[in-house]
């Protein structure tokens, strides 16, 4: 490990470090614009010079340079002041004096550094260069007169989204970045550049002109348009949430959040109930809270024990774990999260969990990928896979073949394939460290013996690793799985119910209900249009709640802003329905009922902890059933009822997926 200098301080760092990351390590900070961490090395931007002994009489680009024993390094030199003010004064030639209305404006390293290391006065006189705008799609504005050509964004595209569709055209200053025959950038991970940018150059075309960011006051809480659980800050003003940005967590998400993560919270106003419902004469109509629960009232006294919980993708711990609760008190036990139907067996909560962990996909030097669209299913998850394909893994993968941003060996589309593995593969998996299996939704239902005699076979449960995976699609699945919303049959066993609790689950097949439907949701989407009740409810953006995500990390979100009209947090309506149904529920508070919740299911009490689950597959069947022909989620920018209701979303699905072309007005 290389010992050195930075400004008389004596640092150690790991063999391969640069010295910007030595200065960091002494608590010296370094301006820079093209250097990011996640990103490989470009150094064209010049502004991290400092002053390098033994070495050239000259400043150095830090980002570039090894770091190595011996070295004295001078971070505030006249040599390296003068340096930087001389860079920025050149960076500054070309740009634009608009900052008063960029959006960047207040969160821009490029006026920060500018104030910081810049030389306050400009010697330039010429003409400023114009650069005609780009179409980068429905989620990238671009104003490129600001671009300095720090190619983050080019780097970013080709190295975590794998899709190399942006890049730089002529050269010197005529230099351009744009993307490939200025079509819009299909990758569901573009809107990363945003936060990339370092000067205006990229912004938020759906954010455009909307806040300022010492405006917004700023929540941290949970993204639930997957099963990733990625951590985010979401940025409101008065009732209104503005902006989604994401938050760093090494073990989840990293730094990146995909598109609809982002751009989802324009749904959050629209379309939205405020106000109870109930259908009378074949028509809903408004009415208050305690006619609504009268209504209800008489419905459950009439069922008996027959009544029924469906959650939705959407749904928390509290409001799933209020609602068996309440389902207790009445005698039932008929609970279910899956909407769609999937009935795969629930007894051990190992076999159907994403047990190498998410961050531990990087680890992994044979990967089979089983019945998983991972680019839409979990986005943030293969870009993992990306990463040790990186460090030399191997990816094969069994289904209809999709593109994924990196290079797979696609097997055929027969889950069959699991027991009769080409003899290279088999090979491959046999002498593999740490062998991977993925196993998507769609080939849970065919292939979930076949997937665990797979493990079994090619031993990929061993100490210390893990190799078994499942990856569910909705926020909730896992957390409900926990707190036991899975019936032996599916949904099909709740079909049946006199009454049935739809907890914003909008995917069931509402045809195969015949009983009282009560809809506690939040959006007017397909379940409040077959309910008999609504019952509004607040969004994860409008409440404190608790969510487990693909791997079993318990995480906690907070509130943004408040709940429309009449709207109430689940939980909260379920204890109030309680006290008029005459079976009192034993909370009356949001902190009782995670006591009590955490009581029964221990782990939801350890959040950012990881829940484990011993080892004990089921006894299934071990032959893989039918053939694959397509994969769960056909529209991934469509998949829940704020999605839909997001006009920016609705624009994503009509251009990206469905090939929809719209004209741009000149600017």
């Amino acid at each position: 490990m290389p010992k050195l200098k930075v400004d008389g301080i004596e640092v150690e760092v790991p063999q391969g470090a640069t010295v910007l990351q030595a200065c960091e390590a002494a608590g010296k900070e370094i301006p820079r614009f093209c250097y990011h961490e996640r990103l490989s090395i470009a150094g064209n931007c010049r502004m991290c010079l400092v002053e390098v002994k033994p070495g050239p009489p000259k400043p150095q680009a830090s980002c570039a340079l090894p770091a190595a024993d011996n070295q004295e390094v001078f971070t505030t030199s006249p040599m390296v002041k003068n340096a930087r003010e001389g860079v920025m004064e050149f960076l500054l030639i070309n740009h634009p004096l608009d900052c008063p209305i960029c959006d960047q404006g207040g969160e821009c390293d490029l006026q920060d550094q500018s104030v910081a290391y810049g030389k306050g006065h400009s010697r330039y006189t010429e003409n400023k260069r114009a650069v005609t705008e780009k179409y980068m799609g429905p989620i990238v504005k671009t104003i490129m007169t600001r671009c300095i050509q720090c190619t983050r964004c080019v780097r970013f595209a080709e190295e975590v989204a794998g899709v190399e569709e942006i890049g730089a055209i002529y050269r010197g200053e005529d230099m351009q970045i744009t993307s490939y025959l200025e079509q819009a950038v299909t990758s569901e991970l573009s809107g990363n550049v945003v936060d990339l940018c370092p000067v205006g150059a990229l912004t938020s075309k759906p954010y455009a002109y909307e806040a300022r960011p010492w405006e917004l006051k700023k929540t941290l809480t949970i993204d639930v348009q997957d099963a990733v659980g990625t951590n985010i800050r979401l940025d409101s003003r008065g009732r209104q949430v503005l902006r989604c940005v994401p938050r760093i967590n090494e073990d989840v998400n990293e730094e990146w959040a995909h598109d609809k993560t982002r751009h989802h919270v324009d749904g959050l106003v629209r379309r939205r109930l405020d106000r109870p419902y109930v259908r009378r004469d074949g028509k809903l109509a408004p009415v208050s809270w305690d006619e609504a629960f009268a209504v209800i009232k008489t419905r459950v006294d009439a069922a008996g024990a027959n009544v029924a919980a469906i959650a939705g993708d959407l749904a928390d711990c509290e409001s799933m774990y209020a609602a068996k609760a309440l389902l207790a008190k009445l005698g039932s036990t008929k609970l279910e999260g899956r909407q769609t139907g999937m009935d795969y067996d629930t007894s051990s909560l190992a076999a159907v969990n994403f047990n190498t962990t998410i961050a531990g996909v990087e680890e992994a030097d044979a990967i089979l990928l089983v019945g998983t669209n991972l680019r839409w299913e979990a986005p943030l998850v293969n870009t993992r896979v990306r990463k040790a394909i990186k460090k030399g893994a191997k990816v094969f993968a069994i289904g209809p073949e999709t593109e994924l941003t990196y290079k797979v060996e696609w097997l055929g589309a027969d889950l069959s394939l699991l027991g009769n593995l080409p003899e290279t593969v088999a090979n491959l998996f046999t002498d593999a460290e740490k062998p991977m299996v993925i196993v998507g939704g769609g080939a849970l239902k065919g292939g979930h013996g076949a997937a665990l005699a797979f493990a079994k076979q090619f031993n990929l449960v061993r100490d210390g690793w893990n190799g078994f995976n499942v990856v569910h699609m909705a926020a909730s699945r896992m957390g409900g799985l926990m707190l036991g919303y899975a019936q032996k049959g599916g949904i099909a066993d709740c079909a049946d119910a006199a009454v049935t609790f739809f907890l914003g689950a909008d995917e069931v097949d509402f045809t195969k209900f015949g009983g009282f439907k009560v809809y506690v949701g939040h959006h007017g989407d397909k379940g409040a249009h077959h309910a008999d009740v609504i019952l509004p409810c607040a969004t994860y953006a409008e409440k404190s709640g608790t969510w487990v995500n693909l791997e079993s990390r318990v995480q906690r979100g907070e509130r943004a802003v408040f709940a429309p009209g009449d709207a109430r947090e689940e939980w909260a309506i379920f204890r109030a329905l309680s006290d008029v149904l005459g079976q009192t529920l034993p909370f009356d508070t949001l902190a009782g009922l995670r006591e009590a919740m955490a009581t029964e299911i221990p782990a939801l009490r350890n959040i950012g902890q990881v829940a484990t689950f011993d080892w004990s597959p089921p006894a299934l069947g071990t032959a893989g059933l039918g053939e694959l022909a397509g994969y769960p989620i056909k529209d991934f920018y469509l998949t829940n009822a704020i999605c839909r209701a997001s006009p920016t979303m609705q624009r994503c699905s009509a251009e990206l997926v469905h090939g929809e072309t719209f004209a741009e007005a000149a600017e």
